[in-house]
């Protein structure tokens, strides 16, 4: 195992996943790729991002995003492991699927919150359709409320 991708969503728990990452990268002498898929940029999705104030919002967030990752990455490398962290932006699973294939990932590891009854009806945990679709053995580790 060469590669794990650890999808983050930088809403708490990403710790836990990071740690088991940890583990199984040194075990395996694998990189360890963080991703966090941004929301797509509005012209891409179709929608004005209305006043130069929003963008620039939106911008910064980006930047918080970021540091976030890049803070990550820098802590398990500090501790000996092989680690890059990315922010894309796209719709979350597509753009998680695209991500493990460029990096050849043989490994996934996704968060799965625990919402409560209205959040399971009617919301899309991301989660659960990237384990339906996926053909990457995946480490799904409960996180969260």
């Amino acid at each position: 195992m060469k590669n794990i991708l650890v999808a983050v969503d930088l809403e708490g728990g990403d710790q836990s996943l990071l740690d088991h990452a940890s583990k199984l990268a040194a075990k395996f002498d694998s990189k360890i790729w963080i991703v966090h898929v941004a929301m797509p940029d509005p012209d891409f999705v179709g929608f004005d991002a209305g006043p130069v104030y929003i963008r620039k919002t939106l911008a910064e967030d980006l930047r918080e995003e970021h540091k976030t990752l890049h803070k990550y990455s820098e802590t398990l490398k500090a501790n000996n492991v092989n680690a890059e962290s990315l922010l894309v932006q796209g719709p979350t699973v597509q753009t998680i699927f695209d991500e493990a294939e460029k990096l050849a990932v043989d490994m996934l590891i996704l968060g799965s919150h625990k919402h409560n009854f209205l959040k399971r009806v009617f919301g899309q945990e991301v989660t659960r359709q990237i384990f339906d679709k996926s053909k990457i053995p995946m480490l799904i580790i409960p996180i969260g409320e």
